[in-house]
């Protein structure tokens, strides 16, 4: 049976395949001596019941994880769940989809296009989360649906892979806080997510989140090449709760402009 590590292996495989700026900082990091933990890697999918969130958590429902909390996006219309495993080591999972029914006919009649695509063993799959992207598109569907929504066009370009891995701060030694990491990462070249601030949330809300624009690929579609943001990286620093313990959640209003790392 597959284990939790073999499986965030291949997604972190894809991942820095995507995304060249993730293993560059990471080994940035362990050249100054630094132990990189994952806080969680996160998912999109579109919310159509044969693709959406239910069916990317299979693998890590198999693998021990279980759902805990619930987030809306209205801004972005999208709907969002997180997973945590009972060992503590392993990151948390986070999968949003896109609230289909509440774009226009012509997004709703494009992404059932794509996915009509998908054959039955496809959308079974349990390599489906590291599937990449199993439709045919070309460039001018991809601006039309980038135009009426960024997630849906970065979804059609890229399809199923791991959108962001994300850096556990509280485990880095070097740093007293997020601040004083992303100028490093600043520092050694790497353009940082400035909307809504650099640094997202705060102690009182007990998370801080900072993230990278995502890098840009050359992409392949069917009538040729665009060169568009990929994925990014995001690192995230916890705080206690009154009880003592580290906040293990998420903070919705921090998460909507972190989306914005993979805008054009």
């Amino acid at each position: 049976m597959a284990t939790p590590e073999a499986l965030f292996d291949k997604l972190w495989a894809q991942y820095a395949k995507l995304t060249p700026q993730a293993q560059k900082i990471r080994s940035l990091l362990e050249e100054r001596g630094e132990h990189v933990v994952n806080d969680h890697v996160a998912f999109r999918t579109f919310d159509d019941p044969r693709l959406g969130i239910d069916a990317l958590a299979r693998p890590f429902l198999e693998l021990g994880y279980s759902p805990r909390d619930e987030y809306r996006f209205e801004q972005k219309r999208l709907f969002a769940r997180y997973y945590a495993h009972e060992d503590p080591e392993l990151p948390k999972v986070f999968i949003s989809e896109l609230l289909l029914a509440e774009f226009s006919g012509k997004l709703q009649e494009t992404v059932r296009e794509l996915i009509s695509q998908l054959s039955e063993e496809d959308l079974q799959s349990p390599d489906l989360v590291t599937a990449g992207r199993l439709w045919n598109v070309d460039t001018q569907t991809y601006e039309a649906l980038y135009e009426e929504s960024e997630y849906a066009g970065w979804m059609a370009a890229f399809g199923f892979c791991a959108n962001h891995f994300t850096i556990f701060v509280n485990a880095l030694k070097s740093f007293d806080d997020l601040p004083s990491l992303a100028a490093f990462i600043e520092d050694a070249g790497f353009r940082m997510n400035r909307s809504g601030g650099l640094i997202k949330g705060s102690p009182e809300v007990l998370l801080e989140q900072c993230s990278t624009m995502a890098t840009e690929v050359p992409t392949a579609f069917t009538d040729g090449d665009l060169t568009i943001p990929s994925c990014y990286y995001e690192f995230a620093k916890r705080f206690a709760k009154p009880d003592g313990q580290l906040y293990q959640g998420f903070v919705a209003a921090s998460a909507d402009k972190i989306f914005e790392s993979t805008n054009r």
